[in-house]
């Protein structure tokens, strides 16, 4: 209920820039053959014919015989410019798929299949635009729909692209990239800014992609969601459903993660919000760096750490709000370029300092010919700075409230915080009383810290039958959220 209001109050925030409005097509170009020789009724055929005057036409692509229903092209399809719809016309009459597999042209190597764009690099955690299946570059409006693409490096790359809609495909083991790729890369590596902007992605299936989706390099004021982010054991390189790098002000609503090094990553984000996720089965349910992003209402339960939240040379400053965590701890050590296999590591609900690829202490894949000398891998400072340099612990490290006292169902405690500063507290329940994790949210309450940064709260639990341990939360003014209190047991 909490979600709505917030995304109505995001749509006015979104840039006022020139986007293509799709105008109904006046002539549809009808796929009816599956072999890529392009000949007219040919997929090949198609894309190119619609290049010639975008806007004119739509792709529906045909049912031909019986499923599974399967074009391979022999080398790259152009890439599509918009705007344009293209339907597999089968999904919506019987939820069938029409596939466009990689494999006719991109041959199976294991790791080594997708190259990175530097030399000696491959697979996820490097660089690459590298053999993609659909690609719209450097366009608007392109809709895509129906459709089933897997086998390639990289399954739909969305790059400088904006105004694009993906919804109701399977993106399927593209093991190089990522299933999708938004991606600003403006083919050097460097960020472009207002070039892929409010696509939509949008109640997919993304499965055994090395990365699910990634939104990178300037990829800004995007939506994705609704969509199922799997990896099973087929993945041999089980990354991220979501990586964002340098990735701003994308929404990310209503998504599952499974069974990845790191259900979402962000490296280097600003203000993203994540809400109503669920995060399970991961190494790392969340791992991020970055300012102003904030995880709001989300469902992180199973996975070995719930909320790592990094540390980094500039802020990382992060706003941990009426998530509900719980029942993480468990033994997964899966670290594909993320999540959590240092042998001594805390784990648990929201953990600081957790180290990745960038950091001396990382232990995993960071991509295969993609390691990190020795004297640029990072060291992470401890509670009191050391060893200098290093890296300045996450949100201040923001001390966790101290609860003191449960009397007649008012929850009693106290926190330092940043001296004449208004604190916002977050109050847990769980049921089971060893339980020290977010099962239940309980509310907030707002006090101001006195001239040292001391403050006491008191609230009443109107909700907290059944429940038998308490523990709570503070987060900043500026928007810093602490770990996990320790609990306090009834």
């Amino acid at each position: 209920m909490r979600l709505m209001p917030v995304l109505a109050a995001l749509l006015p925030l979104l840039p006022l820039t020139a986007i293509a409005t799709p105008q109904p097509a006046t002539e549809t170009l009808q796929v009816n053959r599956y072999a890529d020789d392009g000949e007219p009724g040919s997929l090949r055929w198609a894309i190119e014919t619609n290049n010639q005057n975008p806007g004119h036409y739509q792709i529906d692509i045909a049912a031909i015989g019986q499923p599974p229903y399967v074009i391979r092209p022999t080398r790259a399809l152009p890439d599509i410019k918009g705007p344009v719809r293209i339907t597999g016309q089968s999904w919506a009459r019987d939820g069938q798929y029409i596939a466009i597999d990689g494999s006719g042209y991109i041959k199976d190597q294991g790791v080594r299949t997708c190259p990175g764009a530097l030399p000696g690099q491959f697979g996820t955690n490097v660089r690459t635009t590298t053999h993609p299946g659909l690609v719209l570059r450097d366009t608007q409006g392109v809709h895509i729909s129906g459709l089933e693409v897997r086998n390639f490096c990289i399954g739909i790359l969305v790059n400088r692209a904006s105004a694009n809609v993906i919804e109701d495909n399977r993106i399927i083991a593209n093991k190089g990239g990522a299933g999708i790729m938004l991606t600003g890369d403006d083919g050097a590596g460097n960020p472009t800014a207002t070039t892929t902007n409010n696509n939509k992605v949008l109640r997919n299936q993304l499965i055994d992609n090395g990365d699910g989706l990634e939104l990178t390099r300037g990829a800004a004021f995007n939506l994705v969601a609704d969509n199922l982010f799997r990896s099973t054991a087929a993945n041999p390189e089980p990354s991220q459903g979501i990586e964002i790098l340098l990735g701003n002000d994308n929404s990310v609503v209503r998504n599952r993660f499974e069974n990845y090094s790191d259900g979402l990553q962000i490296n280097w984000g600003k203000r993203n919000y994540l809400g109503a996720n669920t995060f399970s089965g991961n190494s790392i349910g969340v791992s991020i760096t970055g300012e102003g992003n904030i995880l709001d209402g989300n469902l992180i339960h199973g996975n070995r750490i719930g909320v790592a939240v990094r540390a980094e040379p500039d802020i990382t400053r992060t706003r941990l709000t009426a998530n509900r965590i719980w029942g993480n701890s468990q033994d997964i050590r899966r670290c594909e370029a993320g999540g959590s296999c240092v042998p001594d590591q805390r784990t648990g609900a929201i953990i600081f300092g957790v180290p990745a690829q960038a950091h001396a202490l990382y232990v995993g894949s960071r991509g295969v010919g993609a390691e990190l000398a020795k004297k640029d891998q990072a060291i992470i400072c401890d509670a009191k700075g050391e060893p200098k340099p290093c890296l300045p612990l996450p949100n201040h490290n923001q001390q966790p409230p101290q609860l003191t006292a449960l009397e007649q169902n008012t929850l009693r405690g106290e926190v330092q915080g940043p001296a004449s500063s208004l604190l916002r507290i977050e109050l847990f329940g769980n049921a089971a009383a060893q339980a020290s994790e977010a099962e239940q949210y309980l509310g907030e309450v707002l006090v101001n810290s006195d001239e040292h940064g001391k403050a006491r709260f008191a609230q009443l639990l109107e909700n907290a039958a059944g429940l038998n341990s308490f523990t709570a939360t503070v987060t900043t003014a500026d928007g810093a959220t602490s770990e996990l209190s320790q609990p306090l047991r009834r």
